[in-house]
């Protein structure tokens, strides 16, 4: 499904076409672990692919590179989250580096293990020290918050300071409430949550908005008109 005549600026489109390509973005009616059924479904596992992997990398290092750009933000480390934070945050320091390499060849990166090793070099950390370094995550997805939560718990154990976080895909709804009144009550969403607690930013390669704004006239009607009512129906308050 090429995507020529997108309002969405090009890293964007490209993105969102290899995701729709690929099946990693699909259309349908799926249940999600909130109970709700959603119109659509993203699956960042599945960019295993070279190519795949290129263009997300590329999204990832085109979305930071831009905010950089446009605000006060920098950062030493990009810290990619074990498991999948950890392919994203080495690829996109990758892309970083050819879009600008005056600018972005010198920084690191690095992940933690999911358990500490006591022998050799020892530690949680893989790659660059954190301690007093700027700290920017890269990762696919927050859905609740406790994974970006621990992620954020180990930089700042190791000494590190999060300026940033770049996740693939905001789906702009608010967190799942308790009882009955779940679909009425105005509630912020995970990243909204996260963007209030600790102060940084929290950027995303697409939105909600821009995968509707970018299937718009050429996408199923059908689709759109899915993912428009359950915006409305799960919209976040911030």
């Amino acid at each position: 499904m090429p995507l020529n005549n997108t309002p969405l600026p090009s890293y964007k489109a490209d993105f969102l076409n290899a995701c729709i390509s690929a099946g990693v973005l699909k259309f349908g009616s799926f249940t999600l672990k909130s109970k709700r059924v959603s119109p659509y479904f993203f699956n960042a596992g599945l960019f295993h692919r070279f190519d795949l992997l290129r263009i997300i990398a590329s999204a990832f290092a085109h979305t930071l590179a831009a905010h950089i750009d446009s605000s006060s933000l920098d950062f030493d480390v990009l810290f990619g989250p074990a498991y999948k934070g950890i392919p994203l945050s080495a690829a996109t320091g990758l892309e970083l580096a050819a879009l600008d390499a005056e600018k972005f060849e010198k920084k690191d990166y690095s992940f933690n293990r999911k358990e500490a090793k006591d022998h050799g070099e020892g530690g949680s950390i893989v790659g660059a020290p954190l301690k007093g370094k700027r700290v920017v995550i890269i990762d696919d997805v927050i859905t609740a918050g406790t994974a970006i939560r621990e992620a954020i718990d180990i930089i700042q154990r190791e000494g590190g300071q999060l300026v940033g976080i770049v996740v693939a895909l905001d789906r702009m709804e608010k967190m799942p409430g308790t009882g009955a009144d779940d679909d009425a009550a105005p509630r912020p969403s995970a990243i909204g949550e996260v963007r209030k607690q600790y102060g940084v930013p929290v950027l995303s390669i697409l939105t909600l908005n821009d995968i509707i704004a970018g299937l718009t006239g050429i996408g199923s009607e059908e689709d759109i008109r899915r993912m428009e009512e359950y915006r409305a129906k799960y919209k976040a308050s911030d």
